[in-house]
């Protein structure tokens, strides 16, 4: 080994042992301090007796005396420090670890490597502690709503982007032996999911790429339907300060679904936006199927058609998608379906497609800080050899998106 990584090593390990011993000493005077009262009653407790406590901290394991007895008023035998420290039974890590351990969780793509990541930083846990931590802090991230962010009253316009992405989960014939019998053992489930920011969290760099110093992620298990998820992102912006925002902009896809969900949430409130360049593919499929696949005809026929959506233009559009149905040929129905098809589009997205208007106003005409939350999002949970139970996804899904939003601390909150 290095002599100088020798020597480091050894004074971590020193400095390390001698935290421990410090916070062990603190641990047991605060023990010692709360005495064998009862913090529902404040009166001693019955039997009290010590009972020691092996807690394992980031600095490594401790050993204390906890006092242990019965308390009268909520009729159960109590430990008054642990109570007070909000340990659980059984609980053997302390809330920093916890915490440490949930947010390494997230940032590998397995349990043991989260694991491993620990022992390398000096905190060695095991695999399954992990993900026993992950899953108890998940169920509670789950049903617990999170503190409003303390910003004051913030007019300033806010973005909604929603959109979905797909994840493996194991089938009920998953682990079917021998594995070359056809059997039902994966799923694929789409995983909803959106984006809440604030126009002037969308800054500029010096290259002219567009980023987002600051986003709020939400995203809902496999299975959920769309009027939860809808109910959903609405209390999260609502949570977030949508009342107080004097424009509210809705940018998604064509998806059917995503628009129901903004029919019933979001129309009273805000102002939706079709993805420009979904707007875009579908002139261009249109293109491809009446002059040939990337032929210059269909080139020709679509720019003019893009360039005036994009610049004020969109009414000009719709008048040739509609001239374009009154001169389809009848003897061709599968051109006649598409280009029918194409315009029922545009006219359905008539009022979401104002994209000069809203490049006037600084708004983003594609829903790309969405597409690339669920990329994120893939990055953690569509791993290769990845089949997730229902239950395991759901709470570190919920874990992932406490660390994403910066709140992960308020689990542990007194």
């Amino acid at each position: 080994m290095n002599p100088l990584q020798r020597i480091e090593q050894q004074t971590l390990d020193e400095g390390r042992e001698w935290t421990r011993h410090l916070l062990q000493e603190r641990l047991q005077a605060a023990v010692d301090q709360i005495g064998p009262v009862s913090p529902v009653s404040g009166l001693k407790l019955k039997r009290a007796r010590r009972v020691g406590m092996k807690l394992h901290t980031v600095c490594g394991v401790v050993e204390l005396n906890l006092w242990y007895g019965f308390c009268t008023q909520s009729d159960c035998h109590m430990s008054p420090a642990r109570e007070q420290w909000g340990l659980a039974p059984n609980q053997r890590f302390s809330p920093e670890f916890e915490k440490r351990m949930c947010y390494t969780a997230t940032q590998t793509d397995s349990y043991e490597k989260a694991a491993a990541m620990a022992a390398c930083w000096g905190s060695a846990a095991s695999d399954d502690s992990v993900h026993a931590c992950v899953q108890r802090r998940g169920r509670q991230a789950a049903v617990q709503v999170p503190p409003s962010p303390k910003t004051g009253r913030d007019e300033t316009t806010m973005i909604i982007m929603m959109d979905g992405w797909m994840a493996r989960h194991r089938g009920p014939q998953w682990g079917m032996k021998p594995p070359e019998k056809r059997a039902d053992r994966v799923h694929w489930h789409e995983i909803k999911s959106a984006v809440i920011f604030r126009l002037n969290q969308r800054v500029q760099t010096s290259t002219g790429r567009r980023i987002l110093i600051k986003k709020h992620a939400v995203a809902l298990p496999a299975e959920t339907e769309p009027a939860e998820f809808a109910s959903q992102v609405h209390a999260e912006a609502m949570r977030l300060g949508l009342a107080a925002a004097k424009k509210v902009y809705v940018v998604q896809d064509g998806a059917i679904w995503l628009w129901n969900v903004f029919e019933e949430r979001f129309s009273k409130c805000a102002a939706g936006t079709l993805d420009f360049y979904h707007a875009s593919d579908h002139l261009w499929a249109l293109a491809n199927h009446l002059f040939g696949q990337g032929s210059a005809e269909a080139k020709r026929w679509v720019l003019p058609l893009l360039r005036q959506l994009r610049h004020g233009k969109e009414s000009r559009v719709l008048r040739s998608l509609a001239a374009l149905v009154e001169s389809a040929p009848e003897n061709h129905p599968q051109s006649l379906d598409i280009i029918t098809n194409t315009e029922d589009y545009f006219r359905r997205h008539e009022n979401h497609i104002h994209y000069a208007a809203l490049d006037e106003a600084g708004v983003p005409v594609g829903s790309g800080a969405v597409e690339s939350q669920c990329s994120q999002f893939q990055g953690r949970f569509k791993c290769t050899g990845q089949f997730w139970s229902d239950e395991g996804f759901a709470n570190l899904l919920a874990v992932d998106l406490r660390v994403r939003n910066d709140e992960l601390q308020h689990l542990w909150a007194a």
